[in-house]
């Protein structure tokens, strides 16, 4: 019996599709890759938007400003700002120390150039008298840190202004004697030995001061009369008034002042000293506004 007929099988799939579309020699062939994009060209500065180059200007231009402003009026700045209440008011620098010979008492002796102030007794207690008129507004308290006190800020005609060598300075008019000031700064002398402790040491510092007053605020030859010397409202130190008479543009002249003296935690003590001449007479009530509210930081 003749063997049954083999079954024709299917023909084993080709990759790449049937024989006779392979390629010559039955390799498939690799599909075709996309064309490379070409390489920009750079740009150069012709090819920057001119909006571009306008804003980057603006922006250079600008802070070249700001720098300029910065270095031109560096040296308006306060060296130490003051707290709410003192706005506006320039520091300056420290008062220079009078030529003096250290002491147990810090008594500040005149320069060797200069001639010996003398002073008449000061009484051990005496109240300031307030001066009849109607004082000047208090519209703050300047908070002095260098000096370390704080003390009435009044209004105009009084204005804060800058006035080496004090601290901080009140002025009406012009820097220029008789002076019309309310300053404050660090007592001028040497410090004393060892802090003072008693009111009899303030009040011959007070003194040494109103003799440093007479040497630099007053012309040649001005007199002086105590009109009060009494302790501060608080704290350690003293207040002295005193009326000083002189000749100014060949007439006699006369200016109420007071010196403070407070002890503020130091071996040398902080000054407000406050000069009024007649020509500001309407505002020596301010004299007793100063020295009653005077107080240490």
């Amino acid at each position: 019996m003749p063997p049954p007929a083999l079954r024709q099988s299917a023909a084993p799939p080709f990759p790449g599709g049937r024989p006779e579309e392979l390629p010559l020699g039955g390799v498939p062939s690799a599909p075709t890759l996309p064309p490379v994009p070409p390489v920009p060209p750079r740009r150069g500065l012709g090819d920057i938007p001119i909006k571009v180059v306008y804003l980057i200007g603006a922006i250079v231009a600008t802070i070249a400003a700001v720098l300029l402003v910065f270095v031109v009026f560096s040296g308006d700045v306060p060296a130490n700002q003051q707290p709410t209440g003192d706005e506006g008011v320039v520091r300056v620098a420290p008062l220079p120390s009078a030529s003096a010979t250290p002491s147990a008492s810090a008594s500040a002796s005149a320069t060797p150039s200069a001639s010996p102030v003398v002073l008449p007794p000061v009484p051990a207690s005496r109240a300031l008298k307030a001066s009849p008129g109607t004082p000047a507004v208090v519209i703050g308290t300047i908070s002095d840190k260098t000096v370390g006190i704080s003390y009435p800020r009044l209004a105009a005609p009084w204005q804060a202004r800058s006035y080496p060598p004090y601290s901080i300075a009140q002025r009406i008019g012009k820097a220029e004697m008789p002076y019309t000031l309310i300053a404050s700064a660090m007592y001028p002398g040497e410090s004393p030995a060892k802090k003072p402790s008693s009111d009899a040491d303030y009040r011959e510092i007070a003194t040494d001061a109103v003799r440093w007053a007479m040497r630099t605020q007053y012309p040649k030859g001005a007199a002086v009369e105590w009109t009060a010397s009494q302790k501060i409202p608080v704290g350690k130190g003293w207040t002295l008034g005193y009326k000083v008479t002189y000749t100014a543009g060949g007439k006699s002249q006369v200016t109420q002042a007071v010196v403070t003296v407070v002890e503020v935690g130091k071996t040398k003590p902080a000054m407000l000293l406050a000069s009024i001449p007649e020509t500001n007479k309407a505002r020596w009530p301010d004299l007793s506004t100063i020295a009653r509210q005077v107080r240490p930081l």
